[in-house]
């Protein structure tokens, strides 16, 4: 489950502009000044930066992954933050001591649905409300359209749900599955969509995601899947590309409520 430091570089601006802003701006307003913040996942820091210097200026981060040179290039980027090296598996053991807020970017669609429910119950616990942006939702379109763009989606998507070490992953039923388990968990849960809308502008993140849906959609048994990635990395240049995302934000309920 590990991404290179070059592709999630590549992919940081458009995540960044992807992002639900609503959604973003409501997690600042629940977390508040002098926050303790941790970041499930956290590669570089990538969710820190799409937060903001103004908005999270006092904000102490806390960044958590299992990989120890991600979270060196985060704290270079990022010198007052907190480094956790963590086997995101443990969930049900990670540091919540004076935390205000949770976030993960493009984490929640990695994992099972058992791992989602143990953060929920602990987040319930400890009252901290929860943002998790980018979870893809398994629409995928093109223009213009490919007569396999069909059948190579519902490979990739069957090939989301397959264990990605921890567990069978939610894949493209990540955000709905986790709106549900937060909300009866007792948390109020707003959704947004955050879409990647991929131009000339943006080919080279558009070619490099191509061949990863190819192999993805070849390895769950799609033959048409390594003409179709050619074809449209052929192409790219004039081809747009919607990959859709879904952000989540869940909100500890008062007792009582």
């Amino acid at each position: 489950m590990g991404f290179s430091p070059d592709w999630l570089a590549l992919r940081e601006p458009v995540d960044h502009a992807s992002r639900d802003a609503d959604l973003l701006a409501q997690a600042v307003t629940h977390a508040g000044s002098e926050a303790i913040v941790v970041d499930l996942g956290s590669g570089t820091g990538s969710t820190a930066r799409a937060f903001g210097d103004a908005a999270c200026a006092t904000w102490q981060w806390r960044f958590v992954d299992g990989d120890k040179a991600l979270l060196d290039i985060a704290q270079a980027r990022h010198s007052g933050a907190e480094q956790v090296v963590f086997d995101l598996r443990n969930i049900d053991q990670l540091p919540l001591d004076g935390v205000r807020l949770v976030t993960a970017s493009a984490l929640l669609d990695l994992m099972p649905l058992v791992w989602v429910t143990v953060l929920a119950q602990r987040l319930r616990a400890a009252a901290i409300p929860f943002y998790g942006a980018l979870n893809y939702n398994g629409v995928m379109r093109w223009v213009p359209p490919h007569a396999a763009d069909a059948d190579v989606t519902a490979a990739f998507n069957a090939h989301q749900r397959t264990d990605k070490g921890i567990g069978p992953a939610l894949g493209p039923t990540a955000s709905d599955a986790a709106a549900q388990v937060f909300a009866q968990h007792g948390f109020d849960v707003r959704l947004g969509d955050s879409p990647w809308e991929l131009g000339p502008a943006e080919a080279r993140l558009h070619d490099h995601l191509l061949i990863g849906i190819g192999e993805a959609a070849a390895e769950a048994g799609c033959a048409q899947a390594g003409d179709w990635a050619a074809n449209r990395r052929a192409t790219v240049a004039q081809t747009a590309g919607y990959i859709g995302h879904t952000d989540i934000l869940a909100l500890p309920r008062k007792v009582g409520e």
